[in-house]
């Protein structure tokens, strides 16, 4: 199907327009049967439609409790002493969820899942990881990498780690019948979730990802976490080729951050130095991929409209 671009004024516009085409496609799905997949993300973007979908939930439009939820990603190595004190620490993104929508619903959804990274035990998995190199390779080009642990590890929490909380959480959408919807956001340099810059698309399912030095740096400097020593340094992160398997996928964007990323990835050919270019390889193979942005991010694609056009890539301004 042709890649949708929708241009909206700002970030209250957006979150707006989002929220009614997210309110029409759980509307028609719930039509169609018992329950609704939402794919959902964390970070600023989606924080406006989160609050838009709340009340339409609230008030009757859509029924909450026919809804069943999976989250993109989630830190390992939150400060905490178990695993119950890492998942309500304020910077996780199960923290993050509640605040922002899950405690705004009157009623539930039949459950929400996040990916398990607060069961492991940072130090633990640094440990492991030095002392079982022959376990577990990298992959990708830049300094955030896809740490590969090889089946049957000698390392039983290695073992432990790529079944039950990689692989089980893949399974678990599995079961639910995969992703009817799915909300992404996109990171400065083009990366969906913790799928970093030049993480190869292959095989990109569940993924325990190293952080890149600069996005640990940039978390303290922003005041998330006091040192380097007490900031995450790793995730469990949805990859590409998972995220991409929804039925339809919904991005948003907004600001001047994000004008790079969102403009090579439609222009450009797909590339896992930009994850979200991937959205063409869906596109191509049937996926209904929408872009709903500001005008701001989309002010390199309103240059080159007459491009994306003749890509094939379905265009519309909204005042």
């Amino acid at each position: 199907m042709p890649i949708k671009v929708i241009i909206t004024q700002n970030f209250n516009h957006m979150s707006e327009v989002a929220a009614g085409i997210v309110k029409d496609k759980i509307t028609f799905g719930l039509n169609k049967k018992k329950e609704f997949v939402l794919g959902l993300a964390t970070g600023n973007s989606p924080t406006g439609l989160y609050k838009h979908l709340a009340k339409s939930f609230n008030s009757g439009e859509i029924d909450s409790t026919r809804i069943r939820s999976f989250n993109l990603d989630e830190y390992i190595g939150l400060p905490g002493e178990n695993p119950q004190q890492r998942t309500l620490h304020p910077e996780s993104y199960c923290y993050f969820m509640i605040q922002e929508f899950f405690g705004l619903l009157d009623k539930k959804f039949i459950e929400t899942s996040v990916p398990y990274g607060c069961l492991i035990d940072q130090k633990e998995l640094i440990n492991e990881l030095e002392a079982h190199k022959e376990d577990w390779k990298e992959l990708g080009t830049e300094a955030g990498k896809s740490i590969v642990i090889r089946e049957n590890s000698s390392s039983d929490y290695l073992e432990w780690i790529r079944k039950t909380i990689l692989d089980g959480y893949a399974q678990k959408i599995y079961k639910a019948g995969g992703i009817d919807l799915q909300i992404i956001g996109v990171g400065g340099r083009g990366h969906v979730a913790f799928h970093e810059s030049g993480i190869p698309f292959k095989d990109s399912s569940v993924l325990l990802v190293k952080l890149d030095d600069n996005t640990v740096e940039n978390s303290v400097a922003d005041g998330h976490f006091s040192s380097k020593e007490d900031s995450p340094w790793y995730a469990i992160s949805m990859g590409a080729e998972l995220v991409y398997k929804a039925r339809e996928v919904i991005l948003l964007a907004n600001g001047e951050r994000k004008i790079e990323s969102i403009t090579k990835s439609l222009l450009s050919d797909p590339t896992p130095e930009i994850p979200i270019s991937y959205g063409q390889i869906y596109s191509e193979n049937g996926g209904n991929l929408i872009y709903i942005i500001d005008k701001i991010t989309g002010r390199e694609l309103l240059s080159n409209k007459n491009i994306l056009e003749q890509r094939g890539i379905e265009f519309s301004i909204l005042e």
